[in-house]
């Protein structure tokens, strides 16, 4: 559910105090635990370090990020792959394949 337009963007105010800080087209990277807030117009150009749970992941941001998360830039999770003897088949046919090619 969207946040109310009256209260508008949640903004971490550390964040806002660290970006202010900062000159536009500074390239260090601000280190930020808040993945839930909201990316605004002033923080394009800027190199964030999102938290995963593990490290900082270093996002750029740019026009095309302005309202989403921080979060949804830094995977929490790492897809491996999808288990089972079907998958194991797919893989050595596709390696079958690739030794073929390299002949």
């Amino acid at each position: 559910m969207a946040r109310s337009l009256k209260k508008g963007p949640y903004v971490d105010p550390k964040l806002l105090k660290k970006l202010a800080k900062l000159k536009q087209g500074d390239s260090t990277v601000i280190k930020t635990w808040s993945r839930a807030s909201t990316i605004t117009p002033e923080m394009v150009g800027f190199n964030f370090g999102v938290y995963n749970g593990k490290e900082h992941i270093k996002v750029y941001i740019t026009e095309d990020m302005v309202g989403h998360k921080l979060g949804e830039f830094a995977p929490t999770t790492v897809f491996h792959r999808h288990g089972g003897k079907m998958q194991r088949e797919i893989e050595t046919k596709a390696k079958a394949k690739e030794n073929q090619k390299a002949k």
